[in-house]
């Protein structure tokens, strides 16, 4: 059956948009999929609300793979019809080159790629070593003053740095960061649930924006994923591969699927704001609709209780460092 409803909204941190909770991430999407599919999926986002696209351009450091994804997403929200005020566009900026390439050299090149003048907010992304966290908040916000964008977040920053972050900005007036994207899904909890990124969240200085919620699909049911997918922290894939087979044990006894309850639990956090899904088939997207009336049917305390034991990354990183910087 197909959803009927709107997809709620929740404020994207402190100062932030609303956003809807459901928001289509890119990597390896919009390039694995036909054209009109794509285009037709864009559609129907927009139809229940969750017209809320994150978009890179994947060109630096382990993603230096030149890929073709946002160009394409360019090319499916134009032949949508939907027009540019009716989506909200979240792109990249990345820092393994910066501050040799700049931020805005990233975003000319980045909203030219899609064919739009501009994002309404950006992820501000992964790092290896030492960065210049002043820097990086003053040049987001000569950004900003450009009106390349909106607002901004973090993308699994070492908790140090986010701190400062927000202490630089409010001091000298400028726009702090006011989410956090963290790979946060049923087995792997401890960035956005330690104490660090944790008290953040608690405290209301910055929302959860939840990212490979699926493991690059092994928690959909696909155990050894032909593409390429995100970054095993911890060592603890063979371990997720093993624990699928409880995931659907669980989802069964709720009448629900793998993806509705994953997604569900996701949302299950009450500083989640919205959580990044690659989606490829129309009934995927619906599959993951499913994950709100479950939600609903449960409730909160309902889905952490029976999934308790799927915390498979409990020792990882507990001190709030990010495992590049570690």
């Amino acid at each position: 059956m197909s959803f009927t409803g709107t997809v709620p909204t929740r404020a994207l941190g402190p100062g932030g948009p609303e956003v809807p909770v459901f928001a289509l991430g890119s990597w390896n999407t919009w390039d694995r999929m036909e054209f009109d599919d794509a285009v037709s999926l864009i559609r129907r986002a927009h139809e229940v609300g969750a017209a809320f696209f994150d978009v890179a351009h994947y060109n630096m450091g382990p993603h230096a793979e030149n890929a073709r994804t946002d160009l394409i997403f360019g090319e499916a929200v134009r032949a949508s019809g939907i027009a540019r005020d009716d989506y909200l566009l979240c792109g990249k900026l990345w820092l393994w080159e910066y501050p040799h390439t700049t931020f805005a050299d990233q975003m000319r090149t980045s909203v030219d790629r899609i064919g739009v003048d501009k994002a309404d907010l950006v992820v501000v992304g992964d790092y290896f070593g030492e960065v210049d966290v002043r820097a990086i908040v003053t040049d987001v916000a000569a950004e900003i003053a450009a009106g390349r964008f909106d607002g901004w977040g973090v993308n699994n920053w070492a908790i140090d740095d986010v701190r400062l972050a927000i202490d630089f900005a409010q001091d000298e007036g400028l726009t702090p960061p006011t989410f956090a994207q963290l790979k946060y899904g049923l087995v792997r909890r401890t960035m956005a649930e330690g104490s660090h990124y944790g008290e953040l969240f608690a405290s209301g200085a910055l929302a959860l924006q939840a990212s490979d919620v699926f493991e690059g699909g092994i928690l959909a049911g696909k155990l050894s994923p032909s593409r390429k997918i995100g970054a095993d922290v911890g060592g603890i894939r063979d371990r997720i591969v093993a624990a699928y087979p409880r995931v659907q044990q669980i989802a069964h006894s709720l009448d629900a699927t793998p993806t509705q309850l994953g997604l569900a639990f996701v949302l299950a956090h009450p500083a989640t704001a919205n959580v990044l899904f690659g989606v490829s088939r129309a009934e995927q997207l619906e599959d993951n609709l499913g994950a709100l009336a479950l939600l609903d049917r449960v409730g909160a305390e309902g889905i952490r209780a029976v999934t308790a034991d799927l915390w498979l990354d409990r020792e990882v990183n507990a001190d709030g460092t990010w495992p590049m910087q570690a």
